[in-house]
């Protein structure tokens, strides 16, 4: 097989990758195709070899293209590794070019968590993947990871006027609309800040689990931090691309709040107080998301994930009425899309 036949003319860092791989391999005989991509400029391909190899006893390896200066190879090496010492299934990195940009990793298959989810397997693979999510919590070290501070969450919510009502909805604040959100924001900032902290992927999703052996698989780990611990949960439970009903949501919560307990993390001894602040972790990666996908959407040409914006805006929408100190972002979000205001908020 020419692994040259499946490269584009006009793709010179295609060609580049694939001839670093063959150098990798020893070998031209394998075959190159798109894996996957995703909201970044990093690319994924999967090398097919026609024979075991010493990398490759299953046939397939990973090839990731991150080109610099957009894209920086050194976080998702060092991350990689914390991940398999703390007994997570992450792939394993074989070869890295980080001056280009080129790493190649095992294959950890094509069957997502997004793909695999319904009503029968969700109970097992959420149990995995919570099992999988405390174990990474638990080997939090200090210095290991950048801080998720106030300014990457204050820059994190400042997408959501930047992005979605400027530029989404088009509506841009009014100075009354914009001092509401900022005070609202100040309140999210501080009861997430005051949060324990542990080490956080901050994609901890159904796109990013791959059913495997020694389930889950996980990808796109290379932006982690260390911060709030409910975050990942809440990335978890309310997936921008897969939605369960609150029941559901606060069962597995249950879950993880009671496993968590008995592995030592720091969570609240009142699962009442847990729940608060994972819904109140929640408004801050609901605003975060909403913004991002109307970037990907306007900036980038992206415009499917304007189809899961519902389901985050639902998300946001619900735990904003349930607490008094958030009914002002709820009558924001009413104005903002000319909507009649919810009636009753809890406390």
């Amino acid at each position: 097989m020419d692994p040259a036949a499946n490269a584009s003319p006009t793709d010179a860092r295609l060609d580049l990758l694939t001839a670093w791989t063959s150098d990798r391999l020893g070998t031209r005989s394998f075959a190159i195709a798109p894996a996957s991509a995703d909201a970044s400029f990093r690319r994924y391909f999967r090398v097919v070899t026609d024979g075991a190899h010493a990398l490759a006893p299953r046939r397939t390896l990973i090839v990731m293209d991150a080109p610099p200066p957009m894209e920086d190879c050194r976080p998702f090496v060092h991350i990689a590794g914390l991940l398999d010492g703390a007994g997570v299934h992450a792939p394993r990195v074989f070869a890295a070019d980080l001056e280009r940009g080129f790493l190649l990793l095992s294959d950890l298959g094509e069957r997502t968590y997004l793909g695999a989810l319904d009503e029968a397997s969700a109970p097992a693979l959420y149990a995995d993947a919570i099992d999988a999510l405390i174990l990474w919590q638990r080997a939090t070290r200090d210095g290991e990871l950048p801080p998720y501070d106030e300014a990457l969450l204050a820059r994190e919510l400042a997408l959501f006027p930047d992005w979605y009502v400027a530029r989404h909805l088009g509506r841009p604040l009014a100075p009354a609309q914009a001092a509401t959100l900022r005070a609202v924001f100040r309140l999210v900032l501080d009861n997430n800040l005051a949060q324990p902290r542990v080490f956080v992927h901050r994609d901890y999703h159904s796109r990013n689990l791959m059913v495997c052996e020694r389930n889950p698989g996980v990808l796109d780990f290379q932006d982690a931090v260390t911060g709030p611990l409910t975050y990942d949960l809440v990335s978890l439970l309310r997936d921008a691309y897969v939605g369960w009903d609150e029941e559901r949501q606060i069962d597995w919560a249950v879950r993880y709040w009671e496993r968590a307990r008995r592995a030592g993390l720091p969570v609240n001894a009142d699962f009442g107080d847990f729940w608060r602040d994972f819904e109140w972790m929640g408004v801050q990666r609901q605003l975060k998301v909403l913004g991002i996908f109307a970037r990907l959407c306007h900036r980038d040409g992206k415009r499917g994930y304007v189809d899961d914006m519902p389901r985050v805006m639902a998300y946001l929408r619900r735990a904003c009425e349930r607490y008094r100190a958030l009914a002002p972002l709820a009558r924001l979000l009413d104005e903002l899309e000319d909507r009649a205001p919810a009636v009753g908020v809890a406390s």
